[in-house]
């Protein structure tokens, strides 16, 4: 019989279980030791395409790996129904070691950053000498994001049946980076060859703005994929954003290696890159700061880049661009 009052002890405690039972809760996590190993190929809103063995395999993120972010380039553990199947679903239980990691801003004074892809070693920077007109601003951009995230830059000018490459080339010509010039009309023969042999054995990933014709060349090295197209706006010079995610493809053949188209951009913002690292992706300046002063911002009148550049050892558009870049991360400093 139940008692009441003081007289009641702990038998006479009654315990309802909750309404999701009385199962007790735990840290331990399963270690999920029978994963399969899986590359990102793409991610779109919340799914992640995944390649394990010859399969693709759509997948979710699993709970138990919180906010980390998967991108484009991850190797994955993943678990759960690896058929393939149609409307079949798995899970991304572990992101591995990443061994490099390209990222951006929206812009230098927005702190949040987006993951452009993950391990690879090479960015191709993809730029139009006509049509619209080629952003060095830009491209200077993109050298100092290879350069911090430790990828080898290649850059591919296309267009050229439009204007010449030479002016181009002779402004990052002391830098020594590989490039290769790319005409509208052959993207199917020599030249679509030629920046094969450049990103074979390698993961490259693309980037550039948009109407440059960056997935126009990647449809022409993998063209059994043949992604959308489209033009540059007549009015503003501009192109229009025809690649809505990044995809990695694999090369055709048995050269290996695999390239990753991204979104087009118009903006590449840097506030992930401490200013002091900046003057790593300006070989050709980097020499001059030796005899800078202590802590020099290389923008005041004792700073050596200005004697290095009236000495002929680097262009004056090359120490414009670090000074401007330099400038906004002060401002973001600053704010």
């Amino acid at each position: 019989m139940r008692r009441y009052g003081k007289d009641t002890d702990e038998e006479d405690v009654r315990v309802r279980p909750g309404r999701k039972g009385s199962r007790p809760r735990t840290r331990i996590r399963p270690k999920h030791e029978d994963a399969a190993e899986g590359f990102v190929l793409t991610v779109d809103r919340g799914r992640i395409t995944c390649l394990v063995d010859d399969r693709r395999i759509t997948a979710m993120k699993a709970r138990e790996l919180g906010r980390k972010g998967i991108a484009v380039g991850d190797r994955v553990d993943i678990v759960g129904d690896l058929s393939g199947a149609k409307d079949t679903l798995a899970r991304i239980v572990r992101v591995q070691e990443r061994s490099s990691v390209l990222r951006r801003t929206a812009d230098d004074d927005d702190p949040y950053e987006r993951v452009v892809v993950a391990n690879a070693d090479q960015l191709a920077i993809v730029t139009a000498l006509a049509d619209p007109e080629p952003r060095p601003r830009l491209i200077d951009r993109c050298l100092v994001a290879a350069y911090d995230a430790g990828l080898e830059p290649l850059l591919i000018l296309t267009k050229s049946d439009l204007a010449p490459a030479e002016p181009l080339l002779e402004t990052y010509a002391p830098l020594g980076i590989r490039y290769v010039v790319t005409r509208s009309d052959e993207l199917d023969g020599a030249a679509a060859d030629e920046v094969r042999e450049r990103l074979a054995g390698r993961m490259t990933a693309c980037v550039g703005h948009s109407g440059v014709g960056k997935t126009t060349l990647v449809n022409a090295l993998v063209p059994e994929y043949a992604r959308a197209t489209g033009n540059v706006n007549a009015v503003t010079g501009r192109g229009r954003h025809t690649t809505t995610s990044a995809l990695a493809l694999p090369l055709p053949g048995d050269i290996g290696g695999w390239v990753i188209d991204t979104p087009g951009v118009r903006s590449f913002g840097l506030h992930h890159v401490e200013p002091s690292r900046v003057i790593h992706a300006f070989p050709d300046l980097e020499p001059g700061t030796e005899q800078c002063p202590r802590a020099c911002s290389h923008d005041e009148p004792d700073c050596a880049l200005d004697a290095w550049v009236a000495a002929g050892h680097a262009e004056p558009a090359r120490l414009h661009s670090l000074r401007r870049l330099l400038a906004t991360r002060e401002r973001r400093e600053g704010d």
